[in-house]
């Protein structure tokens, strides 16, 4: 199978979307399919990167880490030379998304939109930020999904969002998975001290955590609350930030240790310093491969306040290599992390109550300690990448065998022209009904009360 990905953020921006359109593509290759991704240009981009097709944009727009795609005549044609898809799918309701919705009708392919991110969450990018932008959003997502053949969403919750916005596609649930064997095994490492029970693989057979710990001069008995992910608003680190320093200053042998870097990080640094706990935060920047893995496992909790995901792949990461989770509750974190089970769930974003649930972790008795961490590992089963690549693929057969419209891949001019230019009114038609929904007052509905919490 032929399968083009068509984002507006890929490496080396580092993130949930990004990562999750690397693994995914190197599972279906691994398969034997054929697989091309369409992203902006990027500075520190590599200049040999395979598989990839880089289209011209504007670099940090807004002051920010993205690119945003400009018109490009003829990259259509050279898509389809260099691929000709069975499969169009698309990761953004705009900008590439748009690029994606022309060439499936153009080309009569279907169209896949997976469901990333909270849109709402990341209006703060945005140079006006009010409560008729976050309509807008909202409903230029929900009816970008409407016409795509088929959504994904990596989650339940998400689902039922979608649902109750309208959102009338068919829709399917496939998280992005982990590679369960990596992230559950590390090198061998001995513990410094044998009463010493730190890190999420305990030091024991297959660990690094011990010399990722020296190597980040993290002290080996600290107990050590990892987080890991792009630093930036919309992960809500303000509050984390806030439950971090308290829980240090009740706590003086715990360290933080924050992987990821983004807009965020000089704000999370000069917060620890002001508080006078800069020797105790470790910021590492974006760590890969084996670095990432061994720092998971020098963890022995993972702190994690997102608002804005759909799932969150850290957090099966950080589960599959035994770390027990403290986070807030919201779509895409409740169907993986049980309170009490596998971790810690608070309810809303309460910093006392995330401070005693961090606190009830540290103090946790060894047996109950063994049972989060089991508990952890064995619900991060359900989530290989192998598996999660294997529906995804099933879907698009399903797609391939379907005649959703009699007149797909009819190659033809006229049709093509035909395809375009329903594409360009059903867009136009969102755009007004998007810009019409955000002048208008409307209650939120159950799911998305929940989501805002």
């Amino acid at each position: 199978m032929k399968i083009l990905m068509m984002t507006n953020t890929y490496f080396p921006l580092v993130g949930g979307i990004e990562q999750s359109i690397r693994l995914f593509c190197d599972e279906f290759r691994r398969l034997g399919h054929e697989v091309l991704i369409a992203a902006p240009s990027y500075e520190g981009k590599a200049e040999d990167e395979e598989h990839v097709i880089r289209v011209p944009a504007l670099r940090k727009f807004y002051k920010t880490d993205f690119s945003v795609n400009l018109p490009v005549p003829g990259l259509f044609p050279k898509i389809m030379r260099t691929l000709s898809p069975d499969i169009v799918h698309s990761h953004h309701p705009f900008f590439m998304g748009d690029f994606a919705l022309r060439l499936s009708r153009q080309y009569h392919r279907p169209l896949v939109f997976t469901y990333h991110i909270m849109v709402e969450r990341y209006v703060h990018y945005l140079p006006i930020q009010n409560e008729g932008v976050k309509r807008f959003v909202i409903e230029i997502a929900a009816g970008y999904a409407n016409l795509a053949d088929q959504v994904i969403v990596p989650s339940q919750s998400v689902r039922d969002i979608l649902f109750d916005r309208g959102v009338v596609s068919p829709i399917e649930v496939i998280p992005t998975g982990v590679d369960l064997e990596w992230f559950s095994n590390g090198r061998e490492a001995p513990s410094p001290r044998p009463e010493v029970r730190r890190g999420g693989g305990a030091f024991g057979r297959g660990s690094n955590g011990a010399d990722f710990r020296q190597r980040s001069g993290i002290p080996p008995e600290a107990f050590v609350i990892g987080h890991v992910g792009r630093l930036a608003p919309e992960k809500n680190l303000d509050f984390l930030v806030n439950c971090l320093i308290e829980f240090l200053k009740k706590e003086v042998n715990a360290h933080v240790l924050m992987v990821g870097q983004g807009p965020s990080q000089k704000m999370i640094k000069a917060a620890f310093e002001r508080s006078g706990l800069g020797e105790r935060l470790h910021l590492t920047g974006f760590l890969y491969k084996k670095d990432l893995v061994d720092a998971y496992f020098s963890m022995d909790v993972f702190a994690f306040a997102s608002l804005s995901e759909t799932q969150g792949v850290v957090l099966l990461e950080a589960m599959a290599a035994g770390v027990p989770v403290v986070t807030v509750d919201a779509p895409g974190v409740r169907e993986a992390v049980k309170d009490h089970f596998n971790g810690r769930v608070i309810g809303d974003p309460d910093q006392r109550k995330f401070v005693d649930a961090l606190a009830g972790i540290a103090h946790c008795p060894p047996e109950e300690l063994r049972t989060l961490k089991q508990h952890a590992k064995e619900t991060v089963k359900d989530y290989s990448m192998s598996s999660c690549a294997k529906r995804m693929l099933e879907v698009y057969e399903d797609l391939r065998r379907k005649e959703i419209d009699p007149l797909r891949r009819n190659d033809s001019s006229w049709y093509m022209l035909k395809g375009r230019l329903k594409a360009e009114w059903d867009m136009f038609k969102n755009l007004i009904e998007a810009s019409e929904a955000a002048l208008m007052e409307r209650s939120p509905s159950p799911s998305e009360k929940t989501a805002a919490k």
